[in-house]
């Protein structure tokens, strides 16, 4: 920490300038502990969404892009243990250009849509009932019409890579948010967590879009799983930022052998996780999408368990009284339902039968 120690705005969050390490003993990089650096000059950093978006766009520069993971994961587990609402603004901007640096698609070709080294980017891949893109190809370069559900910070976002059907499947195209033809709703978003980082319908008539890899590129691509997992260091990350209040209910002269038990619980839970995104950075997998699954629920295992563990020990004086605390609490609970639970389980089972 700096020299001056400066009590944290009760809305801004508790900001480290180590950065986070995915190896104990290891430190992160420069980049990743400059990020978190200059996290703290930024004035209610994950609840001004704007701010913290051009934070991300100016961290995410300065980080290698391509080969191993690491990095990345470090900046985003910096991230989230700092404020979760910061890494959820985060992560897809990085996971749109690590796509796109996946794809091969040249700044000439996205120039067509006004995107640059300041645009700022979501992904856009949900499915919902009674909703549908489609993307043809007219006289006038490919255009998309449609509403997609669940378009993170559409309204404050410059640009998106957005799945549409087309004959044959299903492909990944880049929009500009901005063209006239692009309608961001308000909502439905009645969420006590994540509040500002409004999830909601985009409506998109006759948009013009450049594509992004062949039909069903998206999905099949080799960083699919990288960026999965990148959602797991998030995860880990934000529950990591719960482990001070626990340690220090721990080190309380009162302290008796539950509040160890909780912290001890919570501890194994995330040094497990941490092993875990760890070994994945390292590793080249004959099966990238089945690593990813348990990864994934490995994390969000711990990181539920790390929840569940701090309302045990310590109640519910700081989800009423203690603002960064609870807001951390409600952001991670729906960052974390972007794990399906047994329904991940289930298809990690199926993957893993002929594995044994």
């Amino acid at each position: 920490m700096d020299g001056q120690r400066r009590e944290p705005h009760a809305r801004e969050a508790r900001v480290t300038t180590s950065g986070i390490s995915l190896r104990p003993g290891d430190p992160a990089s420069h980049a990743v502990q400059d990020a978190a650096a200059s996290a703290r000059d930024v004035p209610d950093f994950g609840v001004d969404v704007d701010a913290t978006l051009e934070w991300a766009r100016v961290a995410v520069s300065t980080i290698e892009r391509g080969g191993s993971p690491k990095e990345q994961w470090e900046l985003l587990a910096t991230t989230a243990f700092m404020d979760v609402a910061a890494a959820r603004i985060l992560e897809p901007h990085l996971d749109a250009l690590n796509i796109l640096a996946e794809s091969g698609v040249q700044p000439a070709d996205l120039a067509a849509i006004g995107a640059d080294a300041g645009s700022t980017w979501g992904v856009y891949a949900a499915e919902g009932p009674g909703v549908r893109v489609h993307a043809e190809r007219t006289f006038r370069g490919w255009r998309i019409d449609g509403t997609k559900p669940w378009c993170s910070l559409a309204g404050q976002l410059s640009h998106a890579l957005v799945t549409a059907h087309v004959e044959g499947g299903r492909r990944l195209f880049a929009v500009s948010l901005r063209d006239p033809g692009v309608r961001a709703h308000s909502g439905p978003w009645l969420a006590r967590g994540l509040a500002d980082v409004v999830s909601a319908p985009v409506d998109f008539d006759d948009v013009l879009a450049v594509p992004v890899g062949d039909v069903d590129w998206y999905l099949r691509r080799p960083g699919f799983a990288t960026g999965a997992i990148g959602v797991a260091a998030c995860w880990w990350g934000g529950a990591a930022g719960l482990v001070p209040a626990l340690a220090k209910a721990a080190r309380r002269d009162d302290a008796d052998q539950l509040a160890r038990l909780h912290l001890g619980r919570a501890d194994a839970a995330l040094w497990a996780a941490r092993a875990s995104l760890a070994e994945a950075a390292d590793l080249e997998p004959i099966e990238p999408a089945l690593v990813a699954a348990r990864v994934r629920s490995i994390v969000a295992d711990a990181a539920e368990l790390t929840l569940r563990e701090c309302d045990h020990a310590l109640g519910p004086a700081p989800l009423v009284a203690d603002d960064a605390h609870a807001r951390r609490v409600a952001d991670l609970h729906l960052y974390l339902r972007q794990h399906h639970g047994e329904r991940d389980a289930v298809r990690v089972g199926r993957d893993a039968a002929g594995s044994w």
